[in-house]
């Protein structure tokens, strides 16, 4: 099963943002995610629409922040993105007949609610802000090492 990077290339596109201060072009978040433009597209129109980022059209025009990086978390923008699943197991059958499936099934989800609830707890705790200072520590590291941020 492919794993969903959504919320992973979401944020690194974020991050790119934070660190600029004019707009960047669909074309530009593309090559930096090494996907198509329409994919940022389609990703940022849902950011868009729960303010967390504004677009201008036409020349000079390109996607920016429209939100303080200390007030959005990690769950906010997992929210965002419609709430992709989180876990990549789940059961064989959601309604089983088998009364040993049925037993699996039920400890299973139990699990799963709770791995889902701690993740989520955790997603909530984690703003983009911390995300960016953790950021300007590594590139601060980097620079006294000579070393570009891909690298």
């Amino acid at each position: 099963m492919k794993r969903d990077s959504r919320l992973s290339g979401v944020l690194h596109v974020l991050l790119h943002m934070a660190q600029q201060d004019v707009p960047l072009t669909s074309e530009t978040l593309a090559r930096a995610m090494d996907t198509n433009p329409v994919v940022i597209r389609r990703i940022m129109a849902g950011l868009r629409d729960l303010g967390y980022v504004r677009s201008e059209k036409g020349h000079g025009g390109g996607w920016t922040l429209a939100c303080d990086l200390s007030k959005v978390t990690l769950r906010d923008v997992y929210i965002a993105l419609g709430c992709p699943s989180l876990l990549a197991i789940g059961n064989r059958t959601e309604a089983p007949g088998c009364l040993v499936e049925q037993a699996v099934n039920a400890a299973l989800n139990r699990a799963f609610d709770d791995a889902e609830a701690l993740l989520l707890r955790r997603f909530g705790e984690v703003t983009l802000a911390m995300l960016s200072d953790d950021l300007r520590q590594r590139l601060g590291s980097r620079k006294h090492q000579g070393m570009s941020v891909h690298a």
